[in-house]
């Protein structure tokens, strides 16, 4: 499972200099893959995963790869995070990486508009790989930013609702039954909350934006929403449906205690991947979370009787029931490599040989991201598993929109949502109209 923070995503510390990117590789047949492909080379490998139990995920998807590929070697770098990857693919030259792996689907943007990863299009079509039938269109989209495809899927996630069905029966509510709309939900958490004082024996649900995963982009998947018009332009303030979730959040917040009450008691919580995340402790009966929360749930032996559903819906939209945000891993060329068929070759068989992919996701508890792998007879999935998997293919499931400047116009609504959710905003058409504004200026400014 994925050891690493999923929040709304983390911008990358810089970005290359005009200059730089005007001269970065491409990709392309043409520019910097000349190497042979079946000649004996080394190529380097570098990822975020940090935990025992993934790296060796790694080592053993990269042992089956050299296998099948006797004349090429990989050398894996693990731990590097978007800070450390940017710097090398800015700096070019042969101590960074060949393949590059990233948790950050959001930079998806700002790497492909600045040339930081190289365009697969030509190792696409020289291969004849059609990617209708390979991958899903939300992981077609959030791999590609306008009409360039920087990056593949390399497995994906899914968010749903984890629920206690000890504390379901105690509170007289059925724990086959929970709920699939948000006023639904709203009652559901009051019913789960026991006050104690000024803090909570119990919480129904920690609706705060600096909760564990509940970012104001994962809540927005249950509104149909769009984040920019066809002149990519914010809609922020226009699509009704920004305003319906910060409305509905307050709500939640305010019925559950306040602001000011519900933070103080999550200050008190685990660390978000320990054993003592408050879900596992029963100090939280609900929770937003990814499927890798299976095995950390797993590997904490809880004392209860664990749910998983879809998260809840707008009250409008309750047919779309099903639905949830994705997001997932992606992998890509560095420009500079001077090895580039050669690391397309472990691209290609990391993210599109169904046994490959297979055996990663059962590996690390990760949602498979190839068509094929949802499908294969060797996918490890139980009944907790398969709601997530039934997530990932769900027609209305979506992710957010790439942007030029990577995560900062999803970083700049959290603010404003954060400051909403404490009252501290007023007006909010007024407060939507100003984000917006500002989200513009900045995507103008990174172009």
């Amino acid at each position: 499972m994925p050891v690493r923070p999923r929040r709304a995503a983390v911008a990358l510390a810089a970005t290359a200099s005009i200059a730089l990117l005007a001269s970065a590789c491409t990709g392309s047949v043409d520019n910097g893959a000349s190497d042979d492909p079946n000649a004996k080379t080394t190529i380097t490998f570098w990822h975020g995963w940090s935990a025992p139990a993934e790296v060796k995920a790694i080592q053993d998807n990269v042992a089956r790869f050299e296998k099948a590929h006797p004349n090429i070697k990989v050398k894996v770098v693990g731990n590097i995070n978007d800070d450390k990857l940017s710097q090398a693919l800015r700096a070019g030259g042969s101590n960074g990486p060949d393949v590059a792996a990233s948790f950050t689907t959001s930079n998806v943007g700002k790497f492909c508009h600045s040339g930081a990863l190289a365009d697969l299009k030509p190792f696409l079509e020289k291969d004849n790989v059609d990617l209708d039938k390979t991958f899903s269109k939300v992981l077609q989209d959030y791999t590609q930013f306008e009409g360039k495809r920087c990056s593949l899927p390399l497995l994906s996630d899914a968010y749903g609702l984890y629920y206690n069905k000890d504390a379901f029966r105690a509170a007289g509510l059925d724990p086959d039954a929970p709920p699939k709309t948000w006023s639904q939900f709203r009652e559901v958490a009051k019913k789960l909350t026991k006050p104690k004082g000024d803090s909570y024996e119990q919480l129904g649900f920690m609706p705060n934006y600096l909760g564990y995963e509940t970012v104001p982009s994962h809540y927005m998947s249950q509104w149909d929403h769009r984040y920019f018009d066809e002149n990519g332009k914010s809609l922020l303030a226009r699509d009704p449906g920004f305003a319906e979730m910060l409305t509905y959040q307050k709500s939640l917040v305010d019925s559950l205690g306040g602001f000011a009450k519900l933070d103080r008691y999550r200050t008190t919580f685990g660390d978000e991947w320990g054993a003592k995340h408050p879900f596992h402790t029963g100090q939280v009966a609900m929770q937003l979370d990814g499927e890798w929360r299976l095995n950390f749930i797993e590997d904490a032996k809880v004392d209860f009787e664990v749910g998983v559903a879809p998260l809840p819906v707008a009250d409008d939209e309750v047919a779309e029931y099903g639905k949830g945000y994705l997001s997932g891993t992606i992998i890509g060329l560095a420009p500079q490599s001077r090895k580039q068929n050669a690391a397309w070759q472990l691209i290609k068989y990391m993210t599109m040989d169904t046994d490959a992919v297979v055996e990663f996701a059962n590996a690390i508890g990760n949602v498979p991201s190839t068509l094929e792998a949802l499908k294969s007879p060797k996918l490890k999935a139980d009944e907790h598993f398969k709601v997530f998997l039934d997530i990932a293919q769900h027609p209305e499931s979506s992710t957010s929109d790439g942007a030029v400047n990577g995560s900062t116009y999803q970083d700049t609504f959290q603010d404003f949502a954060q400051k909403y959710e404490k009252g501290q905003v007023k007006d909010l058409k007024k407060g939507l109209e100003e984000t917006a504004a500002q989200i513009d200026r900045d995507i103008a400014q990174a172009k």
